[in-house]
């Protein structure tokens, strides 16, 4: 009932982890998956080691969360061997790996060697909003994101996946480089950027100023992304952004998508939520005599 295939990669269930949202350890992978998730979403990963930046990293406004972590990671290496590890005793868990890089040629490299150590797709960080020469600085220039994905298709057969910022001008056209690169599907969106105020501090929230924000604030701007996408090209869609209920999944599937990958409401209320939204998806569609979720998949758009 609730299976998708995207980009030719067939998981039980529509429901992910976003990236970087209690996935940082093969611990967390399996915890993820034994909560309901369909699929698994790594914390993004590049050549090198990288520390977080100076705190505060991350701050609870009213509407979300405010985070600027720095793209913290071990380095490719480690992820590796870890993934090896946990793709020998779970072969069945699909797991992506999100990747990052500073040129296509460091996206290239990193992607390599996690499809070798058994991932099952690749997603590409083309748009944390606030690292300094990586993510949305090169998400934002088509011409560079066409390059990026065109190079990685051509070293891996697994699926590839580019994360879109929605903090351009015009994420159709974003999304149109990436498939001219030869993507297998669009995830959309990351946070949107921005900053707050301490007022008695009188100096911003975050160590590093700027930040990426995340939650049911985002959820209009993610499901017009996943629309826009979806009505230009009606291509293969995982949907991001503000998703606290099943009704946001249903608005997401609805406008195209056909997996939603979840974060905020992951990081404060806990992992049971993807159970509660399975089940709660299971029951609306047998309420509507609808046999699949994939029967609706941009059904919104005919009209």
């Amino acid at each position: 009932m609730l299976r998708t295939v995207i980009g030719g990669l067939s998981i039980s269930n529509p429901l992910m982890n976003a990236s970087g949202v209690l996935s940082n350890t093969p611990g967390l992978w399996r915890r993820l998956y034994e909560s309901g998730a369909g699929a698994i979403v790594t914390k993004s990963v590049g050549l090198t080691e990288r520390e977080p930046y100076p705190g505060p990293n991350v701050v609870e406004i009213e509407c979300g969360l405010l985070n600027a972590m720095g793209l913290p990671n071990p380095g490719v290496e480690i992820l590796c061997e870890e993934l090896k590890a946990f793709k020998m005793e779970n072969p069945d868990i699909i797991v992506i790996v999100s990747v990052f890089g500073a040129n296509a040629d460091e996206f290239t490299r990193v992607a390599s060697s996690v499809e070798e150590a058994g991932a099952d797709a690749i997603e590409l960080n083309l748009s944390c909003p606030h690292a300094k020469g990586y993510g949305a600085e090169i998400g934002s220039n088509p011409k560079t994101v066409k390059e990026v994905v065109s190079n990685v298709k051509s070293v891996v057969k697994v699926p590839v996946f580019p994360k879109l910022t929605p903090n351009v001008t015009s994420i159709v056209e974003i999304a149109d480089a990436a498939l001219s690169g030869g993507a297998d599907g669009i995830v959309a969106i990351n946070s949107v950027k921005g900053i707050r105020i301490n007022v008695e501090l009188m100096r911003p929230v975050l160590g590093n100023v700027y930040g990426g924000y995340t939650g049911i604030g985002i959820l209009p701007i993610g499901i017009r992304a996943v629309w826009d996408i979806y009505e230009e090209f009606e291509c293969d869609i995982i949907g991001v952004g503000g998703i606290e209920s099943y009704k946001h999944v249903l608005e997401y599937i609805l406008a195209g998508a056909k997996a939603v990958q979840i974060g905020t409401a992951l990081y404060k209320r806990g992992l049971h939520l993807f159970r509660e939204i399975k089940d709660s998806l299971e029951k609306w569609l047998q309420e509507h005599n609808i046999n699949e979720l994939n029967d609706i998949i941009g059904l919104s758009h005919r009209r």
